[in-house]
C-alpha cells in the first residue's frame, strides 16, 4: 500500500451536518477500494485563489490515506460527480 494525500474543497455553505455526510461519502470510498484513512486534517474555510461556480470561499481538509495505486483513480472518477465537491487532489506521499 502506498501513502497519499487527498485534498479537498468542499461548498462552503453547507451545514455541518452535510459536511459531516459528505466526509462520511468520502472516507466510504476509501474503505470500499480497501484503503485507510490515517489522518484528517481540517483547516475550515478559506478563500479561493479564483472563484469556482461563483463561490469565492471553500471548506479544506486534508487526508491522509494508504491505498493501493490503482484505487486512486476509480476515487477520483466518484469524487468528479461528487456535487459538493468543489476541488479535490490526489497526491502520492513519499515514503
Amino acid at each position: 500500500m502506498n501513502k497519499y494525500e487527498l485534498a479537498v474543497v468542499l461548498n462552503p455553505n453547507l451545514d455541518e451536518e452535510t459536511q459531516a455526510a459528505e466526509f462520511e461519502a468520502i472516507y466510504g470510498l476509501i474503505a470500499r477500494f480497501g484503503g485507510t484513512v490515517e489522518k484528517t486534517d481540517n483547516w475550515g474555510k478559506r478563500r479561493l485563489a479564483y472563484e469556482i461556480k461563483n463561490i469565492s470561499e471553500g471548506y479544506y481538509s486534508f487526508i491522509a490515506v494508504s491505498l493501493e495505486g490503482d484505487a486512486v483513480k476509480e476515487i477520483e472518477q466518484r469524487m468528479n460527480i461528487m456535487e459538493n465537491v468543489l476541488r479535490h487532489l490526489i497526491i502520492r506521499m513519499e515514503d
